[in-house]
C-alpha cells in the first residue's frame, strides 16, 4: 500500500512541493480520466477522490437513485459503487508514485473509511471540529465520537502493513475571515487528536488568507506547534490556495495561485491544494485543474531556486504562534482526554469560530481586516487570548462584511482590469466539492 506521508517526505527531500487538485466526478470513467490526467500533470502530484454530498451525510439511497436516473452528483459516491467498479477507476493509477487521498466533508465518516480501506487506499482528511462545524448541524459530541472511531479504523490498517495518513481540515475553517491563530490552533489540536487516537502519520492544514506576512507567520507557527506536540509522528503542513471569494480575472486568479505556491515553499509547507482560474465562474474542467497544477509546480520551483524555505520558524515574536499556543494550552488544560477537552472548549467559548452558525459554536467572536490587510480580532468573546491577541474594537457593518469577503478578489483583480480576461465558457462537467 502507498504511504502518503512517505511520498510527501520523499518529494520534499528532493526539493519538490507536492501539488494536489480538488476533484470528484460521479461517473467512474470521468473519475478515472481525471486521476490519469492528474498523475501525468507534473512530477510531484497527489490524486484526489472527492466524495459527493449524499455520501457525505450517509444518504446512499439518494445517491443510488441519482445514479439510476442519470443525474450527476457533486463527487464520487464511493459507498454506492461496487468495489470492483472503484478498483477499475484506480487500477494502474494509484501506486507508490501517485497516492490518492479521499476527501469527503463528513462528520460520520466510518462507512467512507471502510470503503476506501477495501480499495487499498490509506489517506483521507477531516477532523472532529473541521468536518463538523462548517458543514451542518451534527452535534459536536457526535462528531468527536465518530472521529475517534474513524481514527481507530485507520490505525487498524497498520496490521496489513499500511501506514494510514489523516489530514486535518482545521486550517480551512469556513474558508475565510477566521484569524490565523485560531486556524493554526484547531489544526494542531486535531493533529494531536489523531495521534492520541492511534495515527502515526498526519498533516496539518492552513488556508492562504489576506496578508502574505501573516500567512508566513501562520505556516511557521503551525510547523513549530507540530514539532512541539507531535515529536514522534510523521507530519507535514499542507497549504491551501485561498478558499474564499476568488478573483474573476484569469491573471488575478493565476497570481493568487502563484502566491500560494510561493507561500508554501518559503514558509516550509510540503503540499499545496490548488484552485483554478475558473473558480469564480463555473466548475473547473480536468484540463483547467491540470493547468493549475503545472502553474503551481513552476511557481514552487522558482521560489525554491530564489530563496528556499525561509528561516525564523522559532522566532519568539511570532504573534500567530503566541495566539495559537495560548489557545492550545487552554484546551489541553480542560481535560486529559482531548475529545472531552474540545467539547468543553467550545462549550465555554475558549474556541469560537467567527461567523459560524453551528449550534455548538458560541458565536461571540468577530474578526475584520485591518488597514494592512491582516485578519485580526474585533471581539475575542471568551477565548483566553486577551494578553496576546491584537484587537481593534471595529464593528463590521453589512457593507463592511461584503468588503471583507471580497477583499482578496478585488485586490488580485486590480492586477488586470481587462473584461475580456473573464472566462464564462460553459462546461459539461460534474460539480466539484469545495473541500
Amino acid at each position: 500500500m502507498t504511504s502518503f506521508g512517505r511520498f510527501v517526505a520523499a518529494a520534499h527531500a528532493r526539493g519538490a512541493l507536492v501539488v494536489q487538485p480538488r476533484m470528484g466526478f460521479s461517473e467512474p470513467a470521468r473519475m478515472r480520466t481525471g486521476l490519469a490526467a492528474t498523475k501525468a500533470a507534473t512530477d510531484a502530484v497527489a490524486g484526489t477522490l472527492t466524495i459527493d454530498s449524499y455520501t457525505r451525510v450517509c444518504d446512499e439511497p439518494s445517491a443510488v437513485r441519482a445514479l439510476g436516473d442519470g443525474i450527476p452528483l457533486n463527487g464520487y459516491p464511493l459507498t454506492s459503487y461496487s468495489p470492483s467498479t472503484s478498483h477499475w477507476v484506480l487500477d494502474g493509477l494509484a501506486d507508490e508514485t501517485f497516492p490518492v487521498q479521499v476527501r469527503h466533508g463528513s462528520a460520520r465518516p466510518q462507512r467512507i473509511v471502510a470503503a476506501l480501506a477495501r480499495l487499498g487506499l490509506t489517506a483521507t482528511e477531516g477532523g472532529p471540529v473541521s468536518y463538523c462545524l462548517p458543514y451542518g448541524r451534527t452535534p459536536l459530541e457526535d462528531s468527536v465520537r465518530n472521529w475517534t472511531e474513524t481514527c481507530r479504523q485507520l490505525a487498524a490498517l497498520r496490521a496489513d502493513g499500511a501506514e494510514p495518513h489523516l489530514e486535518s481540515f482545521g486550517g480551512c475553517m469556513l474558508g475565510q475571515l477566521c484569524p490565523p491563530g485560531l486556524l493554526v490552533a484547531i489544526s494542531a489540536l486535531e493533529g494531536l487528536f489523531f495521534h492520541r487516537a492511534g495515527l502515526r502519520s498526519v498533516s496539518l492544514s492552513y488556508a492562504q488568507q489576506t496578508n502574505p506576512e501573516q500567512d508566513r507567520q501562520a505556516v511557521r507557527a503551525l510547523r513549530r506547534l507540530a514539532a512541539e506536540l507531535l515529536p514522534d509522528t510523521d507530519w507535514h503542513v499542507v497549504v491551501y490556495t485561498y478558499m474564499g471569494v476568488y478573483p474573476r480575472t484569469t491573471r488575478g486568479a493565476h497570481a493568487l495561485l502563484v502566491d500560494s505556491a510561493e507561500l508554501a515553499v518559503r514558509a516550509g509547507g510540503q503540499r499545496l491544494i490548488v484552485k483554478t482560474a475558473a473558480e469564480a465562474h463555473r466548475i473547473p474542467t480536468v484540463a483547467e485543474n491540470v493547468r493549475a497544477l503545472r502553474i503551481a509546480t513552476e511557481a514552487a520551483r522558482r521560489a525554491a531556486a530564489a530563496a528556499g524555505a525561509e528561516e525564523g520558524d522559532d522566532e519568539a515574536d511570532n504573534p500567530v504562534y503566541a495566539e495559537a499556543r495560548a489557545l492550545v494550552d487552554a484546551v489541553l488544560d480542560l481535560h486529559t482526554d482531548l475529545g472531552s477537552a474540545l467539547l468543553k472548549a467550545f462549550e465555554r467559548g475558549y474556541l469560537d469560530v467567527p461567523y459560524c452558525l453551528h449550534p455548538d459554536n458560541a458565536g461571540r467572536s468577530r474578526s475584520h481586516i485591518d488597514a494592512a490587510g491582516r485578519l485580526t480580532w474585533s471581539n475575542i468573546g471568551a477565548m483566553p487570548i486577551g494578553r496576546v491577541a491584537g484587537r481593534s474594537g471595529a464593528r463590521l457593518t453589512a457593507t463592511g462584511l461584503h468588503d471583507a469577503l471580497t477583499f482578496v478578489q478585488r485586490r488580485y483583480d486590480h492586477l488586470d482590469t481587462r473584461t475580456e480576461d473573464v472566462d464564462h465558457t460553459p462546461v459539461d462537467a460534474p460539480l466539484l466539492q469545495e473541500v
